[in-house]
């Protein structure tokens, strides 16, 4: 699964909306984020590291990396 389903699928999964999400990740960061840039973010697949971070912590999950 690519980066935009994936956290599309998080999201619905959540019942958060991008522009809900958007809102929440202002709140964390003092960052401005809209809809509309988050939206482009996620299916230009050009999140940060960090924002994914910050979206998997609003959503209660945490990311590791696991060596195989």
């Amino acid at each position: 699964m690519d980066v935009k389903n994936y956290v599309k699928s998080l999201l619905q999964l959540n019942a958060v909306t991008i522009k809900k999400m958007a809102e929440l990740m202002t709140e964390k960061t003092a960052r401005k984020y809209t809809g509309g840039s988050l939206a482009n973010k996620i299916n230009r697949e050009s999140l940060t590291l960090k924002e994914a971070y910050t979206i998997a912590d609003i959503l209660g999950y945490e990311i590791k990396f696991i060596k195989k």
